[in-house]
């Protein structure tokens, strides 16, 4: 029988956040999602409880450390504690560096790196009043190598991998770390691609996907282990992807 959890996924309104909330909910953990789009955020909401499920919902900006924070005192407060984090936000707006799309160079690094923090700060301070928690960080295949009009995103996606890895040897091992850096998924991150050369290469880069569910059952096994397992990374990708 499932032990029940209480669960923050950030970025929950699509894609691997989505997958992620949906499967955990039916494996019998409480879900607190969080993401700017209230609408996505509601139907997934309605989803887990048609599905017998639990959920709480907190429209969040994860680029707002003091949001963020409110996202994880709110949820300790009202269930009195915390058990996991999912720090899944991101954005991934590809371009060539001599695009000069400086905006969106920073954007990608408020979401991908500054967000993840404001996670790690907002949760920390509850896993140590407990004596335990689990951070999971959403990185990237983009963490292990870099590819043409992807160098800012892979460097804010090694910056995920680095910080995560730095966090889990910083802490007390009843604080357990897992990072997951996902190949080529079903999302929609590559709809925020403006330059419309990365585009086209980013649409024949995914042309091999797995889905958004298989990257849910990767964290639900990482959350699965007993309290002496501390699964560390989990790289997971298309079987054609090379």
């Amino acid at each position: 029988m499932t032990t029940q959890k209480i669960v923050l996924v950030t970025g929950a309104s699509s894609g691997i956040g989505q997958a992620t909330a949906l499967r955990l909910a039916r494996e019998g953990h409480h879900l607190v999602i969080g993401a700017r789009r209230e609408d996505r955020l509601a139907a997934v909401a309605e989803a887990i409880r048609n599905g017998g499920g639990s959920v709480d919902v907190h429209r969040l900006d994860v680029t707002d450390r003091k949001d963020v924070a409110a996202f994880a005192d709110t949820a300790a407060q009202r269930h009195g504690r915390i058990d996991v984090i999912v720090n899944n936000a991101g954005v991934m707006p590809l371009s060539r560096l001599d695009s000069l799309l400086v905006e969106e160079w920073d954007r990608m690094i408020d979401v991908n790196v500054r967000g993840l923090l404001n996670g790690i700060a907002a949760a920390l301070p509850h896993f140590r009043r407990q004596g335990g928690g689990h951070f999971v960080t959403v990185a990237s295949i983009g963490a292990h190598q870099v590819v043409p009009t992807a160098a800012v995103y892979c460097a804010t996606k090694y910056a995920a991998w680095a910080i995560t890895e730095g966090l889990r040897q910083e802490l007390d091992p009843s604080i357990r770390v897992t990072t997951v850096s996902p190949g080529v998924v079903e999302s929609e991150l590559a709809g925020t691609i403006t330059e419309p050369g990365a585009k086209d290469a980013m649409r024949a880069y995914r042309a091999e996907s797995i889905p958004a569910d298989t990257i849910a059952g990767a964290i639900s096994y990482a959350l699965a282990q007993p309290a002496d397992v501390d699964v560390n990374e989990l790289v997971i990708r298309p079987a054609r992807q090379r």
